[in-house]
């Protein structure tokens, strides 16, 4: 399979979500429901007062985020996600959705939870350099950056794998690895920001 050599835009994912309602079973899959108990599990007892989920789609995970956030700023780059997302989520006082194609655009932080769900391998190295630097300024001493990325094979810009290891270094060593899982199918990467970033 040949890999995507640039980042993967917004009109792809636009195209999917016309296409589809639920490209990737997110409200469906055995798969999703599991990685999603996993993540929730990840976070622990740790609320978080504002946070930052990129890349929302339908805003399944975002409303079980909402739960252990005092605010949640869920973005997206698709305008047909983020309408399933807001019917989803419209009980919930402490979510916002707004349009946002990181790291190209940022929305104001600073963040102490920004969880990266099944999106940093859609970016390519530049993007992963951008993404990496946006983490440094925005991710409040003591915050914290979850990752879940599907291991297996695709056609995006990196794997799984590299995509985790290339932001690592982006991201430099105001950073420490607080909890890293593998499974079959994903791995599971917490990372925690320094209390005192020199």
């Amino acid at each position: 399979m040949t890999r995507r050599q640039t980042s993967i835009g917004a009109d792809y994912f636009e195209g999917l979500y016309r296409a589809e309602a639920d490209p990737w079973g997110f409200a469906t899959s055995a798969y999703e429901q599991a990685k999603y108990d996993a993540t929730l599990a990840a976070l622990g007892a740790e609320r978080s007062q504002r946070a930052l989920e990129v890349g929302c789609a339908i805003g399944v995970l975002t409303a079980r985020l909402a739960a252990v956030c005092d605010h949640l700023l869920a973005v997206d780059v698709s305008d047909t996600a983020l309408k399933a997302a807001a019917s989803r989520c419209a009980g919930l006082a402490n979510v916002d959705l707004k349009r946002i194609a990181l790291p190209s655009q940022t929305p104001y932080g600073p963040f102490d939870l920004i969880v990266l769900s099944e999106v940093v391998y859609y970016w390519e190295d530049a993007d992963l350099v951008r993404m990496g630097d946006f983490l440094k300024r925005q991710t409040r001493p003591g915050g914290r950056v979850l990752l879940v990325h599907w291991t297996g094979e695709t056609d995006y810009p990196q794997t799984a794998d590299g995509a985790v290891q290339r932001l690592a270094q982006a991201a430099g060593s105001d950073f420490s690895v607080a909890l890293a899982q593998r499974t079959d199918d994903y791995r599971l990467d917490l990372w925690r920001r320094d209390r005192d970033p020199a």
